[in-house]
């Protein structure tokens, strides 16, 4: 634990410094868009179920309702919906214009090195999850929260968009069980090829 968490900080402070010049063009276009604020703050559900905010560029409009992600999850969840896989809403009508090239490009997410840096999250972890999501968890899936969720993980680079809401339960309880320095290593590789291809 002690060696991840150094890597943590090391990993997110390198990148904030080098990712600056791009993280301020980002923050700019959100602006230019639809103005400020250029962060999204969001309440989410980290290791032991403890509440922190994770923070995204801005990807929505101002004042916008939760109520469409949560249909969406619930759809997928029970197997209702139309979609193969747990993708980001692009097509949502909430969604900015800068929004939509952030979703899809999975830069929207790049404000969580912070949270990495503060101890939040870590590089690799399950997905952060936000609390209407449990009622459709089966009881092996909560050993995901015994670590810290990640900005990337086994999930992610495994083909998410292929991968429906219980299978991304089932690999973040997976990579909780049997995580090593060696498993994060490789979804740290594997991460910028399935955020070009789509995938994450």
């Amino acid at each position: 634990m002690a060696v991840k968490r150094v890597v943590d900080v090391l990993g997110a402070g390198v990148g904030l410094v080098l990712l600056s010049p791009l993280l301020l063009v980002l923050a700019a276009a959100v602006i230019i868009d639809t103005g400020r604020p250029v962060l999204f703050r969001q309440v989410r559900l980290g290791r032991g179920l403890q509440e922190f905010r994770v923070l995204k560029f801005r990807t929505m409009k101002l004042d916008s309702a939760p109520d469409m992600h949560m249909e969406y999850i619930a759809k997928l969840a029970t197997g209702q919906g139309d979609e193969e896989g747990l993708k980001k809403l692009t097509a949502d009508p909430r969604v900015t214009a800068v929004g939509r090239f952030l979703r899809k490009t999975s830069l929207d997410e790049l404000p969580q090195l912070v949270n990495v840096f503060l101890g939040n999250m870590s590089l690799v972890g399950p997905r952060p999850a936000l609390d209407y999501e449990l009622q459709y968890y089966a009881d092996a899936h909560y050993e995901r929260f015994a670590v810290k969720p990640g900005m990337t993980g086994l999930w992610q680079v495994s083909g998410r968009n292929q991968l429906g809401f219980t299978e991304m339960l089932d690999l973040d309880a997976e990579y909780a069980r049997s995580s090593t320095f060696v498993t994060d290593v490789k979804i740290l590789v594997k991460t910028p090829g399935a955020a070009l291809s789509g995938a994450a």
